[in-house]
């Protein structure tokens, strides 16, 4: 380290990062000053070493690690999947702000994914960072002009309910369905320009029954939740992508609610996996950056899935 205020930055508050290291390695580590030893098994001193030679290159371009930041990176170190491009690349600034960045490296292939692909689908369990970094992606590339709108949709079927039961105006019916969505763009800008930008027609949003018959071009459109469409509204909205438009798929498929219908995003990668243009980002329990509990609830509920599949 080049000085005191690096270490400082290093290490972390009263050395809050320093002890998430020492608690996650069998490796001793020495810190004097501005000097860093480590000292144990060659493995494990390797791995701290590359964990210290990440961070030391994070502070360097002046982000800060926090402890959140070292918790993704020992856990993909300790994985085996390298940390390249982990908090490295700024997707987009929130309006406070804070820096959003691909956390872990599953969420860097994702990011990449959108930006070399105009179709992008992510596949992955809650937390992980689908919606939020599409929705990152899209108010970034509208905010750079690539884009003139972003149009955001999600089939609505989790009520049990059509929406024309449902009381008040087309905004007030679809608007529970796309919280997510609002909470995320919440991060990205404030409120009043989030309204004006509605206002405008530069941000729309439909349920997925509003795509049938359209041609969208010059836009980012974002289909969330869509492990609940039927192949046939898949493949509806698949063919309503017009000229210089990007659009990004994002689903559980572990959680599917539909009844009587296969889920469209369960069927379409094996339709489209081999067409140019179209890419596939799979994440996993690795790549979850809520709470530290959320992986582990994931990985109770795969293990029990496996207990219930293997059962006589």
């Amino acid at each position: 380290m080049r000085d005191t205020n690096e270490a400082t930055a290093l290490f972390g508050q009263f050395n809050k990062n320093l002890k998430e290291i020492e608690s996650s390695f069998s490796a001793q580590i020495i810190a004097r000053g501005e000097t860093i030893r480590i000292e144990g098994e060659p493995q494990e001193v390797e791995l701290v070493r590359s964990l210290f030679e990440k961070l030391m290159d994070l502070v360097a371009g002046k982000h800060y690690p926090s402890a959140n930041d070292v918790r993704y990176l020992i856990a993909q170190i300790k994985a085996g999947v390298g940390v390249d491009g982990v908090l490295s690349d700024v997707v987009r600034v929130t309006h406070w702000g804070e820096e959003i960045r691909a956390k872990t490296v599953g969420q860097h292939k994702y990011i990449r994914a959108v930006r070399e692909n105009d179709i992008s689908f992510a596949i992955g369990p809650a937390g992980t960072g689908k919606t939020y970094l599409a929705v990152a992606m899209a108010i970034d590339y509208l905010k750079r002009e690539k884009v003139k709108r972003i149009i955001l949709t999600r089939p609505a079927v989790e009520a049990g309910e059509e929406l024309g039961f449902l009381p008040g105006d087309i905004q007030a019916k679809v608007s529970p369905y796309l919280r997510p969505l609002y909470d995320a763009i919440y991060d990205m800008i404030p409120v009043s320009e989030f309204e004006k930008l509605i206002e405008h027609g530069r941000i729309e949003m439909a349920p997925l029954a509003f795509m049938r018959g359209r041609t969208l071009n010059n836009c980012f459109v974002i289909l969330d939740e869509a492990q609940n469409t039927t192949s046939m509204q898949m493949k509806m909205f698949l063919t309503r992508l017009g000229f210089h438009s990007k659009a990004i798929i994002t689903g559980d498929i572990t959680q599917v609610d539909l009844q009587d219908h296969e889920s469209g995003l369960i069927a379409v990668q094996n339709i489209l996996s081999d067409i140019k243009g179209i890419s596939f980002i799979r994440l996993d329990k690795g790549d979850v950056v809520r709470h530290s509990l959320v992986a582990r609830i994931i990985e109770a509920y795969e293990q029990d899935q496996l207990r219930q599949n293997v059962t006589p």
